[in-house]
């Protein structure tokens, strides 16, 4: 799989972020997507030799698009000049929490996992719920040596211990987060010598799995809402 080919394609929509320069180099979006794709069936293969609870997903149906939407933002370039994916047991969606890859030129690029998003609200309260009972395994998964080394627990959160749940809560502070998600940086360099970057990534993924696991117990019976 050619990452170089990946990264400079990206770099050039960045430099370039206009449909006119999109839709005159479509050929190159389609070789670069198909690297990507190579590279998250790869992960998809050694993602699932120690997580089997991740099937034999197409990587198609695993990635997103790079039109942005600009109605709601102040930023109305047309295109996010960046391949992302989502890997977990129901493919992309973003529960079950899984294994995310995002590729932006510029050592920007990262992989992570848990729950990204805030905007379910039912999903926050469940894993708040899970917290509050079982705050003791979820220290225990984020203070051991090597996680605590590697990671930091991100996501956007309240000032304040939300309503209905003890201020003085040993993790009252996790109790405040609205999302709980894991990342790790990855270079341009890294990117570019493919078996380093696999091979790194599937350790770091391994870290994360019981991460992962904690969350997708607190999200035990978590319906995605429909349209």
């Amino acid at each position: 799989m050619n990452t170089e080919k990946i990264l400079s394609y990206l770099s050039d929509l960045e430099k370039n972020n206009s449909r006119e320069w999109y839709h005159g180099n479509k050929q190159r979006f389609r070789e670069a997507n198909a690297e990507f794709e190579k590279l998250i069936d790869e992960l998809i293969f050694r993602i699932s030799e120690f997580d089997d609870t991740i099937p034999d997903l197409l990587p198609g149906e695993l990635t997103f698009k790079v039109v942005r939407d600009t109605r709601f933002s102040n930023d109305k370039s047309p295109y996010n000049p960046t391949f992302r994916a989502h890997i977990s047991s129901k493919g992309k969606l973003p529960v079950p929490v899984g294994y995310y890859i995002s590729v932006r030129p510029g050592d920007r690029s990262f992989i992570g996992g848990g729950l990204f998003t805030p905007m379910f609200t039912e999903a926050t309260a469940m894993i708040r719920d899970y917290i509050a009972d079982h705050g003791n395994e979820f220290i225990r998964i984020i203070s051991r040596s090597e996680f605590a080394k590697t990671f930091s627990v991100k996501g956007e959160a309240l000032k304040n211990v939300p309503r209905g749940y003890d201020k003085d809560h040993p993790q009252a502070e996790y109790l405040k987060n609205k999302s709980w998600y894991l990342e790790y940086p990855i270079t341009d360099n890294l990117l570019l010598d493919t078996d380093k970057f696999l091979h790194e990534a599937i350790d770091r993924f391994k870290l994360m799995k019981p991460f992962n696991d904690y969350l997708n117990k607190a999200l035990k019976g978590f319906q995605m809402p429909t349209r």
